[in-house]
This record gives C-alpha cells, sequence and structure tokens, in this order.
C-alpha cells in the first residue's frame, strides 16, 4: 500500500497525543477517587460500573479519528479489474476419442460440466464464446455475455457436432481467433483482450497445422491456454472392440508454450475443475493503482456509530 498524501499521516500524532491525554485523564480520575474517603456516600452518589464500558465509546472514538486520518492520505492499493471487453474463447474437443469413459462418467460429460461452472464464475461483463471441433471447428456461441445462450451452447456439444471425425487443434484456434476479430465494429482495428482456451484429449490429426494457428495467436497477442484432459488408459467402444485412445498432450503444450499461455494436465473431473479455477483466475483481469480510502473512511464511520451507540445506551449521552 502507498499513499498519495503520505504527509497527511503526521495527523495521527494529534491522535496519539489524545490517547496519552484520556489515559492521564483516567489516571487521574482514580487518584481523586481514592481521597474520597466516605466510600457508603461515595456508593450512593457514584454507583460502581462495570469498568470497561466507560472506556468502550472513547476508544471507538479515537479509533475512527485514527481511520479517518489514514483516509485523508489517500492510501492506494493495487486492485484486480476486469478488462474493458475482455472476450474468453472455449474450444472443446468433440471427437469420438472424448466419450471414453476413463474420467467418470465419460471426457465430455465432464468437459461441459467443468465448462460451465466456469463461465459461471467469469464476472457477468465478460465476453465467453464456445467452438466445437473435431475434424474440423465451428462457433456454436459468439462472443457475448448471454450466459443463457452459452449453457444451451455447451448442452450441444455432443460427439460429432462438427460433422468431422478427427482432432483439428490448428482449426479450434483459427476459428476462436476468427470469433475476437468479429467480435464487434472495432475488433478488426482495435482487438478486444481475449484469451483463448483449448480442450482436447489427442494431438493433432487434421486440419490447419497448430503453429501456424499459434503463430496467428501471438501477431493479435492472444495467449492460448490449453488443457490435456484424460489418462493413458482411455479407451472407447466400437461394435464391441475396444479402440485405445492414449491422451496426447504434446501438440498442446507446444501451442501453449509459443502463444504464452498456460499448459494444464487434467486426469479427473476434480482436476479439470481445478484447471478452469486457475486460467479463471487470470484471463480477462488487469491490475491498476486504485485510490482505497473509501474503506478506511467507511470503517471510521462505523466505529463513530459505535461510540455514539455504547455512549447512549450505557451513558444516555452522546460522547
Amino acid at each position: 500500500m502507498s499513499w498519495q498524501s503520505p504527509v497527511r499521516l503526521w495527523l495521527l500524532l494529534g491522535v496519539l497525543a489524545l490517547v496519552v491525554g484520556y489515559l492521564l485523564m483516567q489516571r487521574r480520575r482514580s487518584r481523586y477517587a481514592v481521597r474520597f474517603t466516605n466510600l457508603r456516600l461515595l456508593d450512593r452518589v457514584a454507583p460502581q460500573r462495570p469498568a470497561w464500558r466507560r472506556h468502550v465509546p472513547a476508544g471507538l472514538f479515537l479509533a475512527m479519528l485514527a481511520l479517518l486520518v489514514v483516509g485523508f492520505a489517500r492510501p492506494t492499493a493495487e486492485v484486480r479489474v476486469p478488462r474493458e471487453r475482455a472476450t474468453v474463447m472455449v474450444a472443446v474437443d468433440v471427437s469420438t476419442s472424448m466419450l471414453a469413459r476413463d474420467v467418470e462418467p465419460d471426457r465430455l460429460t465432464s468437459a461441459k460440466d467443468a465448462a460451465r461452472r466456469f463461465v459461471d464464475g467469469l464476472p457477468e461483463e465478460f465476453n465467453v464464446g464456445l467452438v466445437a471441433f473435431a475434424g474440423s471447428a465451428a462457433v456454436l456461441v459468439p462472443p457475448g455475455t448471454d450466459r443463457e445462450a452459452l449453457h444451451e451452447g455447451i448442452e450441444r456439444l455432443v460427439e460429432g457436432a462438427t460433422g468431422v471425425q478427427g482432432t483439428a487443434i490448428g482449426e479450434a484456434i483459427n476459428t476462436s481467433l476468427g470469433a475476437v476479430k468479429g467480435f464487434d465494429g472495432q475488433a478488426a482495428e482495435n482487438p478486444p483482450p481475449a484469451r483463448v482456451i483449448v480442450l482436447s484429449d489427442g494431438a493433432n490429426t487434421s486440419g490447419m497445422d497448430p503453429m501456424e494457428a499459434a503463430a496467428d495467436a501471438v501477431e493479435m497477442k492472444v495467449p492460448v491456454h490449453t488443457i490435456s484432459f484424460g489418462t493413458p488408459s482411455g479407451f472407447v467402444d466400437r461394435g464391441g472392440r475396444p479402440i485405445q485412445v492414449p491422451v496426447d498432450g504434446q501438440t498442446l503444450r507446444a501451442v501453449a508454450e509459443e502463444t504464452g499461455g498456460l499448459f494444464h494436465e487434467a486426469s479427473t473431473s476434480d482436476e479439470l475443475q481445478q484447471v478452469y479455477e486457475d486460467i479463471g483466475s487470470s484471463v480477462g483481469y488487469r491490475t491498476v493503482r486504485q485510490d482505497v480510502s473509501a474503506r478506511f473512511i467507511g470503517l471510521g464511520l462505523m466505529f463513530a456509530m459505535g461510540a455514539a451507540f455504547g455512549s447512549m445506551r450505557w451513558f444516555s449521552r452522546l460522547p
């Protein structure tokens, strides 16, 4: 924390002087009480009250003064705030291998559940879009703030949704970047701050070279976060014959490293959810230094109200 007007903090010496004065006054009062020798009469004219009560209003009042002085010095702190026009594109693999049940109930269902919770956890002002890909890629939901439309799009993430078999990671990235470019009227000249998240379980088998798409992402300054989802023992059943579909994250790792994104591996639903939470804490935010004096002033006012309440409640007077 820093201060825009640090010289004003010298006023805390005045608050400290009041504290010292209050303590000296209490000591002086106790000395006068001892000099009054008629204890029976003293008990009638000044009945004993809990000692701590008479100090509470004064303590709250002094704390209020200290907080107001701190607020008067205009403290600032670094605060994470959502970026304006922040856009997140989520690309989910819907190839046949995503039906493997090495992740309960299967990879695709688990991926859909995690994606749903991920988008619900983002600030409402974030623009979120959805891409499905297998042998080709298609935008199911263009970037926007309509979460209901996004939920409907996630429900449409089914095996074979793109109509072409395969795993086209490069096409998924390219399609996501295209959605970012067409976000609004100024996106072509002034692209929004964006992130692309690609979830898949295999290596690229068709379409555009993923590294070529990664180069386009670098040019647009769009980091691509990638998630390799599944286990080495995954398989799908085709006509009673098991077909091995082990997870392969080498391509995804290379894409993330090239674009400045993060590469994650997840082999369970819980791990995938944690990955999404980690990504959600980093996408679409910027750190700015803001004036936080209102925090101290607000707390000081609460202390002032506490001092007034205690004084009226116990002594029938204002401090």
